[in-house]
């Protein structure tokens, strides 16, 4: 509580320039606000202001704390701010992030349902296929498809995602048509670049019930999940994807589905968020909900928990 205190008072000070000012404006004397902030560079070993005879002004050690210290405030005004005097209105900001697989209308037209029954929680919605810092980046919790590297992150498992193998009909016409997974040697394949260190993610196939990967070569390497889509339309080579970013294309013919008998095992789908001991209730109210309705947000493609 005291280095909230403190926090308190030096973002005020950042923010009126004067140790006069912040006295007034927090009912406090002057000499609290000043050894408030000598024993808060103290503690942190750096001076934060630079102090003259006319004004206080932040050195950059202290403008790189005030910027994480707003934020702080910022997400303890709105936590405490979540419900209503009679406490069961949720309200406050909530930032998901979700990858880009997900950014198809099915899965919007079910997050309006999620917003129409908490009107008063405001979404921040990030779309992208890159590794977040959930903590880092002020993110309450995101959606990821697949097995998840070891880390501080809590992850709840929600259902699972069917995988479809395919290409153009074009390049199958040109290169051949596949029987085996021994065939795969003599075609390209369209590369996912995923993680820190862009690494291809391999592909999975289901062997008689046992996992078979395989890591696809030549061809092209994506980075993006619609990019990587559109070069196996264009013919680039084979690739492997959820079903539900190629659906379209492969009820129009521009994609067709190959070794369909080897279809892999569904890949996980979690909602991550981090660890805490007080999550957010609206963090727990979207993740409770995202679970019950999963089942329904596209049911060719996902299968619930």
């Amino acid at each position: 509580m005291e280095l909230l205190q403190s926090m308190q008072v030096f973002a005020k000070l950042a923010e009126l320039g004067s140790f006069t000012k912040v006295a007034e404006a927090m009912q406090a004397g002057r000499p609290y606000v000043t050894r408030t902030i000598q024993d808060l560079e103290a503690s942190l070993g750096v001076r934060l202001f630079q102090r003259t005879t006319r004004k206080v002004k932040l050195t950059a050690e202290g403008e790189r704390f005030y910027d994480r210290v707003k934020a702080i405030l910022t997400n303890i005004a709105e936590t405490t701010a979540m419900f209503d005097r009679s406490g069961s209105t949720l309200r406050g900001r909530l930032r998901i992030d979700i990858p880009t697989a997900f950014a198809q209308r099915s899965f919007m037209e079910s997050l309006r349902k999620f917003t129409q029954a908490f009107p008063e929680i405001e979404l921040a919605l990030g779309v992208t296929d890159r590794t977040v810092d959930l903590v880092a980046e002020g993110i309450d919790c995101a959606l990821r498809i697949g097995e998840l590297p070891d880390s501080s992150l809590v992850a709840r498992e929600i259902g699972t995602a069917i995988m479809v193998t395919c290409a153009a009909p074009d390049y199958l016409q040109a290169c051949g048509e596949l029987e085996t997974l021994g065939d795969l040697v003599n075609h390209c394949g369209v590369s996912f670049l995923s993680g820190q260190n862009n690494r291809p993610l391999p592909w999975h196939f289901s062997v008689d019930g046992e996992d078979r990967p395989h890591t696809p070569c030549g061809g092209i390497s994506v980075n993006e999940s619609n990019a990587y889509v559109q070069c196996g339309v264009a013919g680039f080579g084979i690739l492997q994807a959820p079903g539900i970013t190629v659906e379209t294309f492969l009820a129009s013919g521009e994609l067709v589905e190959v070794l369909k008998t080897f279809r892999p095992k569904p890949r996980p789908v979690s909602v991550l968020y981090p660890s805490r001991t007080h999550l957010a209730p609206q963090v727990h109210a979207f993740a409770d909900w995202l679970k019950d309705h999963f089942p329904v947000l596209h049911p060719n493609w996902f299968n619930a928990h």
